[in-house]
Order: structure tokens, then C-alpha cells, then sequence
């Protein structure tokens, strides 16, 4: 294992063995430090690429192979770190249901402020990004309104979400993790039933179109139920959510 450092960048390659994360994590943390990150957004990051890099080594290769993951790190210059993980695999595991599965991904998306996961017949891509202004925990951690407004159900494979009431903009965060987190970070088949919103609704908005990227990487696409014409359906079309969910009438 070797790092690859040039100006404001870090990398390395190395065997998908679970018993090379450690160093690795090590060596990431020392030069995140060293790039000024203070210790709650290394603490941040760093899960979230232990994550990636578990994934890799867990689910890339079969039993019988010996790949490779490669990190690669940047400091940018509006002060956010981009982070890539790369596996060279096609082994997958198998869809996942209601269970454990799925939450190293919520783990990502809790963590940091982008996740992009893309997979392809030559391996699979994980880019996280933490923003300047990164709040430890905060952008999905925060406190829902005082009544709250989202209802989830476990069914058989998949999870029915009722959003009731108002959800304004600053509510957008908490509700945004409660639908995640019921969909497992997007790899559980997810419907949100909209029959009960409120007109007050930015919040909502806001809230889907992460759910349905977070969806989309998974392979996932969100249904959402709305009444045929409320105003659900329209501040969803109004915002292009629409283009990005499977947008059905409320029977």
C-alpha cells in the first residue's frame, strides 16, 4: 500500500482485504488533518469512506478473487473534500429486503453532504462529498417539528411512508433521514402517500427529490400517491419532482 500524494491530493490502492481498512483509514484521517479539516468533519468522512471501502472489500469479488479498491481524496478549492471510491467488480449482493442491508448507504448519506453511487459492468463508483460548511450530524440530524409529521409501515419488501400535515423548508432535514432511513438509504422499494400534506409543503419537496436520488442509486424508484388535484400534485410538478418519481393518483 502506497499513497499517492501531489498538491491538495491523496490516494491509494489496495488488496479488498478487510484487514487493510484500518490503515487506510489511518493514513486518510493523517492527511485530512493535515489539510485542515477539523476533527468532527474527519470524523464525518471518514465513516462514510470506511463505509464505501467496506462495501468494496464485502461485495465486490466473489469468494475466489483478488481485487483491488482505490480511494482517491481532494481538497478543492472552495473548501470541500471529494472523495471517490472505485472497486473493479461485478460480484453483487443479493437484492436486499427489510433488514440490516442497505444501512452502510443511509451510514453515507447521514455522514456527508453528497453521495453518488454509480455501478456499472466494470465495477462500482461511490463519490462522497463534504461540504465547506459541513455541521457534524446536523444536516440530517436535525430536530422534526413538533409534531411529526411522518408515519412509516413495514410491508412485505417495501415500506409505505403517510406524510401528514405541514412540512416546511426548515423541516426538510429531519423528514428527508425519516424517509431514508425507512428505505434504508434508498435500497428498499419506498411509497410515500401524500393524501394528508398540507399546503405548506417546501419541506416535502425538498425532502423527495433527495429521497429519489438516494433511490435512483440504489436502483430504486420512489411511487408517490397524491390526490389527483391537490396541492401535493402540484407543488411537486411545479418543483420537476415529478420527472424523478413515479408520481400515481390517490385511490
Amino acid at each position: 500500500m502506497t499513497d499517492q500524494l501531489a498538491d491538495h491530493h491523496w490516494g491509494v490502492e489496495f488488496p479488498a482485504q478487510a484487514g487493510q481498512l484500518a490503515a487506510v483509514r489511518a493514513r486518510l484521517d493523517a492527511w485530512l488533518a493535515a489539510e485542515g479539516l477539523s476533527e468532527d468533519d474527519r470524523y464525518d468522512l471518514l465513516l462514510a469512506v470506511n463505509e464505501a471501502a467496506s462495501n468494496a472489500v464485502e461485495h465486490a469479488y466473489g469468494p475466489d478473487q483478488h481485487g483491488l479498491v482505490h480511494i482517491e481524496a481532494q481538497a478543492r478549492p472552495d473548501g470541500s473534500v471529494r472523495v471517490v471510491v472505485t472497486d473493479h467488480g461485478g460480484w453483487r449482493v443479493p437484492p436486499p429486503t427489510l433488514s440490516a442491508r442497505g444501512r452502510g448507504l443511509l451510514l453515507m448519506r447521514e455522514n456527508v453532504d453528497e453521495v453518488l453511487v454509480d455501478r456499472g459492468a466494470n465495477g462500482t463508483t461511490v463519490t462522497l462529498v463534504l461540504a465547506a460548511r459541513h455541521t457534524s450530524g446536523g444536516t440530517y440530524l436535525a430536530a422534526p417539528t413538533s409534531a411529526d409529521p411522518v408515519d412509516v409501515t413495514a410491508r412485505d419488501g417495501w415500506v409505505e411512508v403517510h406524510v401528514r400535515g405541514d412540512v416546511p423548508a426548515h423541516a426538510a432535514p429531519a423528514v428527508r433521514r425519516r424517509i431514508l432511513t425507512a428505505a434504508r438509504g434508498g435500497t428498499v422499494p419506498v411509497v410515500v402517500d401524500l393524501i394528508a400534506l398540507g399546503e405548506h409543503n417546501d419541506g416535502l419537496v425538498r425532502s423527495l427529490r433527495a429521497v429519489a436520488e438516494a433511490a435512483a442509486a440504489a436502483g430504486n424508484r420512489v411511487v408517490v400517491r397524491a390526490p389527483e388535484h391537490g396541492h401535493a400534485r402540484r407543488a411537486l410538478v411545479a418543483a420537476g419532482v415529478d420527472q424523478v418519481v413515479d408520481l400515481v393518483p390517490h385511490v
